[in-house]
């Protein structure tokens, strides 16, 4: 599947990307030697753009260096709970920091993200309600004014960004959670901090689990 556009990524970015749907999806097994030469002979680029790409799946975690190369570490259901765990910790501060600091209109563009969730799950468009998903928990980062916390969400935002195409594939309606960005959003426009912590902390678990139920699945199926 040779790459031949950037589309305003690098190369790197791009074969990262590939790489990681294929590893959380279960497509790539825990424990597969990932050679830079055969990847970049896969994804018809040079050696360099796979390497950087190995360097930024280590970081996230979803991959290992070893003394004979790099290998394919997935996603355990420890690894799982680390995500989430780490997910509530930097986007309840996030939230907190937002509310205290925005003004109404702030939420609107958070706003337009929900309703493009709500188209999506209209038209059962799995990935365009998982782009518009991401978008909308990152008005969270964006509104809190904290650039590092806003660095830290960027680290990971490509995994979660897959982890919500992995989930929402397996979703036959995609209604319910639209709703639950619904409600999360109007309690989040209320200003009352501890209840949209609350209701933050309920919709981050609802989503752990909806991962979990998902990459079974997935994997069930690449298994399969």
């Amino acid at each position: 599947m040779p790459i031949t556009s950037l589309q305003q990524q690098s190369l790197g970015d791009l074969v990262a990307h590939e790489l990681r749907v294929l590893i959380i999806s279960g497509r790539q097994r825990p424990g597969t030697h990932l050679v830079e030469g055969a990847l970049a002979e896969q994804y018809d680029v040079s050696r360099g753009p796979v390497r950087d790409a190995l360097r930024q799946l280590e970081a996230e975690g979803l991959v290992e260096s070893r003394r004979r190369g790099v290998f394919v570490t997935g996603l355990t259901e420890d690894d799982v709970d680390e995500l989430y765990t780490l997910r509530e910790s930097l986007e309840t501060l996030a939230l907190t920091l937002a509310i205290g600091r925005a003004e109404p209109g702030d939420w609107d563009r958070a706003q337009g993200f929900v309703d493009r969730m709500r188209d999506a799950a209209d038209r059962s468009a799995p990935s365009d309600f998982a782009l518009a998903d991401l978008e909308f928990h990152s008005q969270f980062y964006v509104l809190s004014g904290h650039r590092r916390l806003v660095a830290v969400w960027e680290q990971y935002r490509p995994t979660f960004g897959v982890v919500l195409d992995v989930t929402n594939a397996q979703d036959v309606d995609l209604h319910p959670s639209a709703e639950a960005h619904v409600d999360l959003l109007k309690t989040v426009r209320s200003g009352e901090t501890e209840t949209a912590v609350t209701t933050l902390r309920e919709h981050l678990l609802g989503a752990k689990n909806r991962l979990r139920s998902a990459l079974r699945a997935a994997r069930a199926s690449a298994d399969g």
